[in-house]
């Protein structure tokens, strides 16, 4: 368990969880929201009333907001990662960065993956289905993503827990220390600096870039309409299906959009738009090639991503970082995702070093 200094608070991850403002929780919590600002930007040590008014306001403990760590051990856990949504909850457990972290079971691209125990009002009961140090938690919204699960699993005896997220929510995890690694698409391939200008500018240096793939991202639409071009899926009358801020199709989104407002209705991610639009929900939106493909829509290329998946580089020496890295540069694998519709793998396993 490595040393570490200051005080350490995850009000901010707790907060933005249950989609609270910074004001929303002043007035639940009885504080200011300057005095909020600054607790999560560690400028102010809360005093123990104001400790005890946040994480009541918040439903969870004081030591799962803040915890001593100059010239203290920070202790493994389990902890939280983020509260759970109910009562009783399932959980995965995970070790990142020294902790033992728990992670509310939730839909993940692999299906129902076995949990590691149920937390009752506090009372962790455990199945002990998998070794926390044998797993690894991977945020992103790569629908291709259980081919590297497979192949983890296979040669390297690690399980992946998936997480559907966006990329900034995905680097966001990153930089709390809350996942292993997150899944990027940012930038198009044409980008001299691509993900690593992004990852430069949200998160700063002191992280790599694995080269997963360029893949093909477009205009998914109803075969019935006959879209032949993007400025057809822009005329009036279309129902567009949309994607969060802060998500690569959401940026691609806004540049097929340009002054217009964004849909009101959104997907979580690349297969809730083609399930969207399969179901008759809506008649045009933003996902990749293979999505589009999979769900018998007609597909509109609009532009090449590089995907990547950001990790510190203080995890350079982690066992699982190293077997993703082996498996991602591996034959196998190459192979198989390089035979997905719309999916590059000629570069897949490159590294780059962000600084």
């Amino acid at each position: 368990m490595a040393l570490r200094r200051g005080l350490a608070n995850r009000v901010r991850e707790h907060r933005t969880h249950l989609g609270w403002s910074q004001e929303d929780l002043a007035r639940r919590a009885g504080l200011s929201r300057a005095g909020v600002s600054a607790i999560e930007t560690d400028r102010l040590v809360p005093s123990c009333a104001a400790a005890l008014a946040l994480a009541r306001a918040l439903s969870c403990r004081v030591e799962d907001l803040f915890h001593l760590t100059g010239g203290h051990r920070e202790p493994r856990g389990p902890f939280w990662a983020w509260p759970p949504p109910s009562n009783p909850c399932r959980f995965w457990r995970a070790e990142v960065a020294g902790r033992v972290l728990q992670f509310p079971v939730e839909s993940t691209p692999l299906g129902v993956s076995p949990h590691d125990g149920i937390d009752r009002a506090g009372t962790a009961q455990d199945a002990a289905w998998s070794d926390p140090t044998d797993t690894m938690i991977l945020a992103c919204c790569d629908p291709a993503v259980g081919l590297l699960a497979a192949e983890l699993a296979r040669r390297a005896g690690l399980r992946l827990i998936a997480l559907v997220r966006s990329s900034r929510d995905a680097l966001q995890l990153v930089r709390q220390g809350l996942v292993h690694a997150a899944g990027v698409h940012l930038a198009s391939a044409r980008e001299a600096q691509g993900n690593a200008a992004v990852v430069r500018q949200w998160l700063g240096p002191g992280y790599h870039l694995l080269r997963v793939a360029r893949w093909e991202e477009g205009i998914a639409s109803d075969p019935s309409l006959r879209l032949t071009t993007a400025r057809a899926a822009l005329r009036p009358g279309l129902r567009w299906v949309g994607r969060e801020p802060g998500s690569g199709a959401r940026q691609c989104l806004d540049e097929l959009l340009g002054q217009r407002p964004p849909p009101r209705r959104l997907a979580a991610d690349h297969r809730g738009v083609a399930e969207a639009i399969r179901c008759g929900w809506a008649d045009v939106g933003v996902c990749l090639r293979l999505t589009s493909q999979e769900a018998g829509l007609a597909f509109l290329a609009v532009r090449e991503e590089s995907y990547e998946i950001c990790y510190p580089e203080a995890m350079n020496d982690d066992r699982r970082i190293r077997s993703l890295a082996e498996v991602l540069r591996s034959t196998s694998y190459r192979r198989r995702l390089g035979e997905l519709p719309g999916y590059d793998s000629s570069e897949t396993g490159a590294l780059q070093r962000v600084s």
